[in-house]
């Protein structure tokens, strides 16, 4: 069995970005290239956690810090981070939104084409979650 880290802490980043660089990349479709500034509220930690997701390239690049001049800004807290980014829960995110716990500043529209209604996952994507839900702490 592997080794799990705590959501988000340092070790977590590390072991999740070990798991990108090593699986095959998901495909993103020419209408989901955007450039998220993504804040994680209500941690476990000292602080909000401040990363981005990079998707201009066709690869999805996920790291720590803020982009320049982002397409947007999400605001989310820890539980909802964790249902969508380990368990990929869509209807936990549906549900988050609605009930005003994603907050979304800029283009809206580049998040809403990352997952087109009915559209099947990526099965790329798919096996990183199940990597990544692997190294994550219960």
């Amino acid at each position: 069995m592997s080794e799990t880290y705590e959501f988000l802490s340092p070790e977590w980043m590390t072991a999740a970005k070990a798991i990108r660089d090593e699986m095959p990349h998901p495909d993103v479709p020419a209408a989901g290239l955007m450039r998220m500034n993504l804040i994680v509220t209500e941690t476990p930690f000292a602080a909000d956690v401040h990363g981005h997701i990079d998707t201009t390239d066709g690869e999805i690049i996920i790291e720590d810090g803020h982009l320049e001049g982002p397409d947007l800004t999400v605001t989310v807290d820890f539980a909802t981070a964790r249902a969508i980014f380990v368990n990929m829960d869509v209807s936990a995110a549906m549900q988050a939104f609605m009930g005003g716990r994603i907050n979304v500043q800029g283009d809206i529209t580049k998040l809403m084409t990352l997952q087109a209604p009915g559209a099947e996952p990526d099965p790329k994507a798919l096996a990183i979650a199940e990597a990544v839900r692997g190294i994550t702490r219960d």
